[in-house]
């Protein structure tokens, strides 16, 4: 997966003002699976994995199935489970993970805890 690209989508791109409904935006995480290649990693969020080329084969550690996805379907992935992807396919299957962004209150939060923990919080007062 060293040649994954990253992007992010809005699939809203209306400047509207923000509503608490409002859809966050998506990381889309592209890469490819080769014959003979498997690849495996834990899932850091909950994701959706598209698969579109050739037929995908996928496993979990905790599931007693493997799933052979073909082109055009789709597989939810929870957080923290750990997966395995292979084709046996000649041709490559093309992979597509996607997930939310996190909460932007998180966000912000994680930013003011750095710079209190940098010492650059508000200022305190007298």
């Amino acid at each position: 997966m060293d040649q994954a690209s990253p992007q992010c989508m809005d699939d809203d791109s209306s400047l509207s003002a923000y509503q608490p409904d409002e859809r966050l935006p998506k990381v889309v995480v592209h890469f490819s699976v080769v014959r003979g290649a498997t690849l495996t990693w834990r899932v850091d969020a909950d994701s959706t994995l598209s698969v579109q080329g050739a037929r995908l084969w996928l496993t979990r550690v905790n599931s007693p199935y493997d799933h052979w996805l073909e082109p055009g379907n789709e597989f939810r992935l929870q957080r923290g489970e750990r997966v395995w992807l292979s084709t046996d396919s000649e041709r490559t299957a093309r992979v597509s993970l996607s997930c939310a962004l996190p909460d932007r209150r998180g966000f912000v939060s994680r930013w003011l805890g750095r710079l209190a923990w940098l010492g650059l919080g508000p200022p305190a007062a007298r």
